[in-house]
């Protein structure tokens, strides 16, 4: 099956800038995520959402699940998920390890959902 592949554009803008400010996730009373060197990614109406370099997060810390979701614009995306956070926390850490030519910064980087971690902070 051939899956669509879409160019972000006008009427579906992506725009991806560094995020100069440190980022930590915590979850649990662990800090799986702390770094300076995080992309914000915006993509047409969405809020944005801050992906952190693999190598700033705990890797130890998230447990690699089957599931899988497609994007046209950025591709196959894998999840992950943070058993110490328990049910909540499944499936709470996703990446684009292969992106479309339009994310390819985002590539070696990881995002978490809000609502299932303890906080993402920006200081």
């Amino acid at each position: 099956m051939n899956k669509l592949v879409k160019l972000p554009g006008l009427d579906h803008p992506i725009t991806i800038t560094p995020e100069f400010r440190r980022v930590t996730v915590a979850l649990g009373g662990t800090v799986i995520a702390d770094t300076t060197r995080a992309l914000s990614l915006k993509e047409a109406s969405y809020p944005a959402v801050l992906y952190i370099p693999r190598d700033d997060v705990r890797m130890e810390q998230l447990e690699r699940t089957d599931h899988a979701t497609y994007c046209p614009y950025k591709g196959d995306c894998a999840y992950y998920s943070i058993p110490v956070g328990g049910e909540r926390s499944v499936n709470a850490v996703w990446t684009y390890e292969h992106p479309f030519p339009g994310a390819a910064q985002i590539g070696s980087y990881l995002a978490f959902y809000p609502d299932r971690v303890d906080a993402i902070n920006v200081a």
